[in-house]
């Protein structure tokens, strides 16, 4: 097994030209990471992205890969080239989501059942499967996945969110018992309401789902999250002081529940 210091670990993340898993990639940037590879499927923010990212850490090496990871061919090109960019894959964090806002569930668009399933399972199967050989042969990597505390608690107008992400919930666990052999540790994160994202301004530009969050927003006790509020565990988990601990789901929710 062996657990790398994060100021000598590369780092590649899906979906990460905004929202969660670009703080995420600025943190790991800033707490040492020599090396970080983003994703999207827009070329004009990614490159916006990785200016953004060298102001504030201006000594990483930033790399950004145009791939759509909810196809698999997509997928695994996007893992294969992020390997020859940097020579291996150290940390893996699958944060692709977005698609339609909570609704009721019979009035729920079936045509919108395999966007749904594409962008929030497969590509973090599709990914995840296409960078394990790497971790395998290295003997050792952390593999996070962002889903959401739909995954745990079960909330009006979120039947098919919860399902998707209860499944990356439990693909997370069960991969982290398979891979723990190897030296590879994985977690999921399950994020409630999250403001600043482009999420978050669609989910409360909609009736339904804007009403839905405004009253989870005042349980949110502790201040609503914002992705600087996950990133800095994002970055624990991957790092040194966390080599024993695999295959958690840990919500960061701002006390709207205890999941």
């Amino acid at each position: 097994m062996i657990v790398r210091e994060l100021n000598d670990s590369f780092a590649v993340l899906n979906g990460s030209v905004d929202g969660i898993a670009f703080e995420i990639a600025a943190q790991l940037a800033e707490a040492g990471v020599p090396k970080v590879v983003l994703n999207g499927r827009s070329k004009e923010r990614g490159e916006a992205a990785v200016e953004q990212l060298l102001e504030r850490a201006p000594n990483c090496e930033i790399y950004f890969i145009l791939a759509d990871v909810s196809e698999p061919g997509e997928a695994r090109r996007f893992i294969q080239e992020a390997l020859d960019k940097v020579g291996r894959i150290d940390i893996l964090v699958n944060s692709i989501g977005g698609g339609v806002a909570p609704t009721p569930f019979h009035t729920f668009d079936p045509d919108n059942f395999m966007l749904l399933i594409k962008r929030h399972q497969l590509s973090v199967l599709e990914c995840t499967r296409a960078a394990m050989p790497a971790m395998v042969e290295q003997e050792g990597g952390v593999i996070i996945n962002i889903a959401s505390d739909a995954a745990k608690v079960a909330t009006p107008g979120e039947s098919v969110i919860g399902m998707m992400k209860a499944g990356v919930l439990m693909f997370s666990r069960t991969l982290a018992l398979e891979a723990s052999r190897s030296g590879i540790r994985v977690h999921c994160i399950t994020p409630s309401i999250v403001a600043d994202t482009p999420r978050y301004n669609a989910i409360m530009a909609n009736e339904f789902s804007g009403r839905l969050f405004r009253k989870a927003e005042s349980k949110a006790r502790l201040g609503v999250v914002t992705p600087k509020d996950i990133a800095p565990v994002c970055v624990f988990l991957a790092s040194p002081q966390a080599s024993k601990i695999t295959g958690q789901g840990i919500s960061v929710n701002g006390g709207i529940s205890a999941a």
